[in-house]
């Protein structure tokens, strides 16, 4: 744990996912594939808080989130989280709403690139922890469905609107977010929404690992910068974004990683990254 979480400790058990870390990668599996992995006001909870955690705990560098069985995740749990709010008053609407796009801007904040495996239906909620991840690796069975409109909701759900756009262009985004239809993997490739679209859904845990690995082993304070560096200066102007971008890279020109690079394009061997 680093030195600066103070008096709060690193939270040692999660409840509402499966937690796993391993030689710098983090792992959350959403575990209920019965009913294809829904949310629920304390899975939501219990994510927020846990990427609030990851940069203090000291042994994570990237972030892996999967589901279990044959979805991705269906989105919010209809029995455990409609039911109740349709009896709840504005205050505790206001409360859940918040603490949904809380999670997805925490997904963003979070300086630790994240990889999404989806390997079947990433719907409603789950379409937006999709979409706000940094990469999405998808199989062949993999769907998306921006469902909220189909619910009677507004389809900028959870920072959706905000993030969708950005990702596909307006025009997609507004056909994703207005219609609320479910599309394939093919298409949702064809639209900007995959990194990688894999041909057999057997090679999605390879997939993964291999690219958590390649980004843990890689330079962190840079690809942390980098993931930054895109979330903020996408509503800046170019003036203090060039001025953002300026200062971030004479920063890292003062780190250990960019002097090994140096010594390491010198003695013509691959450089050993420290994240310092």
């Amino acid at each position: 744990m680093t030195r600066y979480r103070a008096s709060a400790g690193i939270t040692d058990e999660w409840r509402h996912f499966d937690f796993s870390v391993a030689d710098g990668v983090a792992t959350v599996a959403l575990n209920r594939p019965e009913k294809m992995n829904p949310l629920t006001f304390e899975s939501y909870a219990d994510l927020r808080d846990l990427l609030a955690e990851l940069p203090h705990r000291g042994d994570t560098r990237v972030l892996v989130i999967r589901g279990e069985g044959k979805g991705f995740c269906g989105g919010g749990d209809v029995n455990e989280i409609i039911g109740e709010l349709i009896e709840m008053d504005a205050a505790g609407l206001m409360g859940f709403t918040k603490m949904t796009g809380d999670v997805i801007r925490a997904m963003r904040e979070c300086p630790i690139p994240i990889i999404a495996g989806i390997q079947g239906i990433a719907a409603g909620a789950g379409s937006v922890v999709a979409i706000a991840a940094d990469f999405r690796i998808c199989t062949p069975q993999a769907r998306f469905a921006f469902l909220f409109t189909k619910v009677g909701l507004s389809g900028g759900d959870m920072g959706a609107a905000y993030l969708l756009p950005r990702l596909v262009g307006y025009g997609r985004a507004t056909e994703l977010l207005m219609l609320g239809d479910t599309i394939d993997a093919e298409t949702a490739d064809r639209y900007g929404l995959v990194t990688r679209l894999l041909d057999d859904a057997g090679d999605l845990d390879e997939a993964c690992h291999e690219l958590a690995r390649r980004l843990a082993d890689g330079p962190t304070l840079g690809l942390q910068q980098t993931k930054s560096l895109i979330t903020r200066e996408l509503d800046m102007p170019i003036g203090p974004a060039m001025e953002l971008d300026a200062m971030t890279q004479a920063l890292l020109m003062t780190t250990h990683d960019h002097s090994e690079f140096h010594g390491a394009f010198y003695a013509i061997r691959t450089p050993e990254w420290t994240g310092r």
